[in-house]
């Protein structure tokens, strides 16, 4: 059985000594996971920040994802080493695969068989996927097996419940990672969910990653402000009663933010 924990840091879009201020700030506060990829282009700053912080090894959980010109059985582990060499670490604790990209010459096969080679390897304690829809799920699990795949990371706020591909999920197993929870900020505005927010004296941001919590999801927020970060954090004691659950879920719409073409499946 896998275990994702449930709150971290997310890391996209920040760079330089952005990540690295980030990344320290979080751990202060008693972040103990933190999200990144290849492609972020921070992972040294990660490692960097996560090195400078003094904290074991074995109180952290990494994440890293394998960008698409990495998905070729011959460049796939070597890619994960060299992201380990950023990270300043002999192993991530899970390793995903960024996107499915349906177009890039590279099986679903391939990439998921040297996925699970890398996890034998030791270079990954555990192995998932990103973004990927129903049908491409089920292929990842007959490549790899039942009980291989530790999450499917994807898109989901209060705007994009995804409820079909959760439902799917769960029932194999696989722990759901939501990634823009808030919607890059669109659902900080919203009138329902400030009214909950009132209601329990909390920001929106945290009934945000609240209900997320609650649905059973792992949330990844980012942030560069150390107040926001510690705000965050306290999303994980709200209880949202059943009305405020009732209520997100009438918030449903569609509202995908991250759709690029030739990485991205036709979603569920």
């Amino acid at each position: 059985m896998s275990h994702i924990p449930v709150f971290g840091l997310g890391t996209f879009r920040l760079q330089g000594q952005v990540v690295i201020d980030s990344v320290r700030n979080a751990l202060e506060l008693g972040y103990r996971t933190i999200d990144t990829a290849q492609i972020y282009g921070n992972e040294a700053e990660v490692g960097q920040a996560v090195a400078e912080s003094g904290i074991p090894r074995s109180e952290l959980f990494v994440t890293t994802k394998i960008w698409t010109a990495n998905y070729g059985k011959a460049q796939l582990i070597p890619s994960l080493r060299e992201s380990l060499d950023k990270l300043r670490s002999d192993y991530v604790d899970l390793t995903l695969i960024h996107w499915p990209a349906p177009g890039n010459g590279v099986e679903l096969g391939e990439y998921m068989q040297a996925l699970a080679e890398a996890k034998a390897l030791g270079l990954t304690r555990q192995i998932g996927i990103s973004n990927f829809n129903i049908a491409l799920t089920r292929q990842a699990i007959a490549a790899v097996g039942q009980g291989e795949i530790a999450t499917n990371q994807i898109e989901l706020s209060p705007y994009l419940q995804n409820r079909q591909l959760t439902a799917f999920l769960q029932a194999q197993g696989i722990a759901v990672t939501s990634y823009m929870t808030l919607a890059y900020g669109k659902v900080l505005q919203d009138p329902v969910l400030a009214g909950i927010a009132a209601k329990h004296h909390a920001t929106v941001a945290q009934v945000a990653l609240a209900w997320a919590l609650q649905l059973g999801y792992a949330v990844i927020p980012s942030s560069t402000r150390r107040e926001n970060l510690a705000s965050n954090l306290r999303a994980r004691e709200l209880k949202l009663d059943a009305e405020d659950m009732a209520l997100i879920a009438t918030l449903e719409r569609n509202g995908r933010e991250v759709n690029p073409e030739g990485l991205a499946p036709v979603w569920d």
